[in-house]
């Protein structure tokens, strides 16, 4: 492609700032500002105020969003010219720099990053709106919309950074909004702990993040990739082709190091993404406000790791290992999520698990190389997961306001169909999309994950292993099938189970408006990723997020060959048969079992030979006791054991009370002593004076020492351990006459502790050591016999 950058309006705009502000920056600052002023403000504001800075907010970075990727980049797009993006200057905003490490706080909006913004901002604001008639009379309104907004800015942060610690300042953001926003009603002790367990889960996750980090840091620091300063971690340079050689270099255990740090990375991914074995704060998460729970669980926080996985395609396409652990844990995430949403009861706790085993089938594609299709499921799970959320909070408002005090407990519904028509026929669409009913969204996005699974030839797997990818996600669907029209049914099917039900309306227009949207979107937006079939019409828009993706992923393994996971039209008709008939034969399935309720052979299975299988679906395979048991309970210990040692007795005990119980002792001495009695200060006086002339009178075995080296001797006086030893003066006595000598070459007196003179300068055998005590004035000296070496006899030649 020819490199000449755009110099066209639209590029110039693009590059344009506003407020001295880049325009590109101003899509994750204006949700930050809204929860600036609705977290700082807000309680001064009326809740129509609230909701309405907080929804302008993310309404503005919505339509920022759409003007930047249908204008500019859109405009490159369509030239083809040089790398597509759009990027704030490089010199805008240098975050930090330690000597050659430079960070610039710098954001790059390309094709990829582009549609993970429209969904967030789109997705967001539709959330938003919902959001001012299902929490309209929470006392703290502008704090949920404060929070809110800061989680839609640090999810932009998140995908538009342009290097890996921008993209942490939002990977963290958006682990710090979720403990506020899961744990928002922190009154109830269950959910400020489910705020809890979903913080310090992601913290283990991003702990392997930081690790992934480091390491890319220390194998590309010195390297020359592209433009970008040495060890910058920019996506632009480490995407770089001169960085193949170092991802594909040995490591560890004859390993590349794309292995390494790409494990490291999915690990930081199975956090955000709630992947086995890092999944179960996300069922937990269900405490939240529901809006909260499909802002997270549908189109912004649970899909970061797949986005950071497609991001980071170079790395990953350089180890089929780190690909193949990408998928095998999507695989079995995707079964495990499913087998326990069989039995789950509350309505959003299925969800929630529907989203954990649809997080499953996005990796599954990562892991086969096939990008596209993790980010075509991630766009279309976005859409009829987000509405069946929504569809979720309506029923369980509609059913507060019949009186339910468990609003969320499907067995208490049944028959909803009469009295949410709306709600209904929204849910009943989104769970034809999850289905992957044709021609609903939910129908191409999974058929071309099922598709690319079979057709994934990744180098160094075995031949069959993406034909066993293929069979468990195909096993999956039927699950995700079945449990989601077992939630459909006995919501909204057959007769009221309960007076609550009975009593059940349709939630105000603020609530389903959103609801129509999302489900319109579920039913269209799979059109834009139809399978490339020879029988159909060669339409552009038909296959545009493929070819949208194409600049941003890369398209080659790091052998040099072409990632493709397509089929022939026979095969891949045949693929999306069988996959549209295992969505139907779990549909049939869910209506044969739970069409009118609970059928009684359900309950007998359940009751007799299935109960094994219903309880370890119901206890969730007791994962959590596991954890609690293993884990939790051992950190516990070490815990209290920290807190009982270090803290009570070291700190408190030993220097804080020890510190204080000498100084009360010194003090009651003291008062003992300055009570007014001269009696005492004159003996005081006395005893004091005693001590001084006997510490400074106090020598211990005062000497000296000698070494005779050739012709030389060193003197080295030893006054004793007392106290005035460093006090204490020295003269040597030579010649025996009791006075001081001088240097018999130098003429100076010697005064020193340890003096040197040649041995035939002695005129005495006998040397005496003269101290003097500063403070008394006390001579003392010490006599030694200098012993007169032995010198062998000189042999005389003849």
């Amino acid at each position: 492609m020819d490199p000449t950058p755009l110099t066209t309006p639209l590029a110039d705009a693009a590059s344009s700032s506003v407020a001295g502000i880049p325009l590109l920056a101003w899509i994750p600052l204006l949700p930050l500002l809204g929860a600036l002023i609705n977290l700082t403000l807000g309680r001064r504001f009326s809740k129509t105020t609230v909701h309405t800075i907080a929804i302008a907010a993310i309404a503005g970075s919505c339509g920022l969003a759409f003007y930047l990727v249908f204008g500019p980049l859109w405009h490159q797009f369509q030239e083809g010219k040089g790398g597509i993006g759009l990027e704030t200057p490089p010199d805008w905003w240098t975050w930090f720099q330690v000597g050659s490490f430079k960070v610039a706080l710098a954001f790059h909006l390309d094709t990829l990053s582009a549609v993970m913004v429209l969904i967030i901002t789109f997705v967001g604001t539709l959330i938003h709106i919902y959001s001012t008639g299902y929490m309209a009379h929470d006392p703290r309104y502008s704090a949920y919309f404060g929070y809110l907004n800061l989680f839609t800015g640090a999810m932009l942060i998140l995908v538009l950074g342009s290097n890996m610690p921008v993209m942490f300042i939002g990977w963290e953001g958006v682990g710090l909004c979720s403990f506020l926003l899961i744990g928002f009603w922190f009154e109830n002790d269950a959910y400020a702990y489910a705020g809890r367990k979903a913080f310090v889960v992601n913290r283990i996750g991003d702990f392997a993040f930081l690790l992934g980090m480091f390491l890319l840091f220390w194998a590309t620091r010195d390297a020359h990739l592209g433009d970008a300063v040495r060890g910058s971690l920019d996506f632009q340079s480490l995407k770089d082709p001169a960085a193949g050689a170092i991802y594909t270099k040995g490591y560890w255990l004859d390993g590349r190091l794309a292995a390494a740090a790409g494990i490291l990375l999915f690990i930081g991914a199975c956090g955000k993404s709630a992947q086995i074995p890092l999944y179960v704060w996300l069922p937990d998460a269900m405490a939240g406000p529901t809006p909260v729970s499909a802002l997270i669980h549908a189109a912004t926080m649970v899909t970061a790791g797949v986005y950071m996985v497609c991001r980071m395609s170079f790395l990953y396409a350089s180890s089929t290992t780190a690909l193949a652990v990408v998928a095998s844990v999507g695989l079995l995430t995707a079964l495990v999520a499913a087998f326990i949403a069989f039995a789950q009861t509350d309505l959003k706790k299925v969800l929630a698990y529907s989203t954990v085993s649809q997080l499953g089938f996005m990796f599954v594609a990562a892991g086969t190389g096939n990008w596209t299709a993790a980010i075509f499921h991630l766009g279309t799970h976005a859409f009829f997961k987000a509405c069946l959320f929504l569809g979720a909070g309506s029923v369980m408002h509609g059913m507060e306001h019949g009186g339910s005090k468990t609003p969320g407990d499907i067995m208490t519904m049944g028959g909803l169909r009469k009295h949410m028509p709306i709600t209904r026929i929204t849910f009943l669409i989104s769970c034809l999309a999850i289905s992957g009913i044709f021609p609903f969204a939910g129908f191409f996005s999974k058929d071309e994950i099922l598709a690319g699974a079979w057709g994934s030839h990744a180098p160094a797997w075995p031949p069959f292993f993406g034909k066993l990818l293929w069979a468990g996600l195909l096993v999956a669907a039927l699950g995700t099938a079945f449990y989601m029209w077992r939630l459909y049914f006995l919501v909204f099917s057959g007769d009221e189970r309960s007076p609550e039900a009975e009593k059940a309306h349709e939630s105000p227009g603020s609530m389903t408006g959103p609801l129509v949207v999302l489900a319109l979107l579920a039913s269209v937006a799979g059109l834009i990723g139809v399978p490339h079939l020879d029988i159909l019409p060669d339409w552009s828009f038909m296959h545009s997020l493929h070819h949208w993706l194409a600049p941003s992923v890369t398209q080659l393994w790091h052998e040099g060959t072409e990632i493709t996971t397509e089929a022939g039209d026979g095969t891949t008709i045949v693929l999306m048969a069988v996959a549209l008939a295992v969505g139907a034969v779990g549909i049939l399935g869910a209506w044969s079992l739970y069409g009118r309720g609970p059928s009684p052979t359900i309950q007998r299975w359940a009751a007799g030979p299935l109960a094994g299988l219903r309880d370890a679906s119901k206890n969730k395979l007791w994962v959590d006791e596991i954890y609690d048991s293993t884990i939790v309970r051992g950190f516990k210990l070490l815990a209290r054991g920290l807190f009982e040692i270090v803290d009570r007795f070291i700190i408190d005990t030993i220097a804080v009370n020890g510190a204080a119980f000498v100084v009360g002792v010194f003090g009651r001495i003291s008062r003992w002593i300055q009570n007014g009695q001269v009696q005492r200060y004159l003996t005081g006086v006395i005893v004091g004076g005693a001590l001084v002339f006997f510490v400074t009178n106090w020598h211990r075995s005062a000497t000296f020492d000698y070494k005779i080296v050739g012709d030389q001797i060193e003197l080295h006086a030893l006054p004793g351990a007392g106290i005035i030893e460093k006090t204490a003066t020295y003269e040597w006595d030579l010649d025996g006459d009791g006075r001081g000598d001088n240097d018999p070459i130098t003429g100076e007196k010697l005064t020193k502790q340890i003096v040197t003179l040649r041995y035939g300068n002695i005129p005495s055998a006998n040397v005496t050591l003269i101290i003097t005590d500063p403070v008394s004035n006390e001579v003392s000296t010490v006599t030694r016999t200098i012993a007169v070496p032995v010198v062998a006899p000189t042999e005389v030649k003849p």
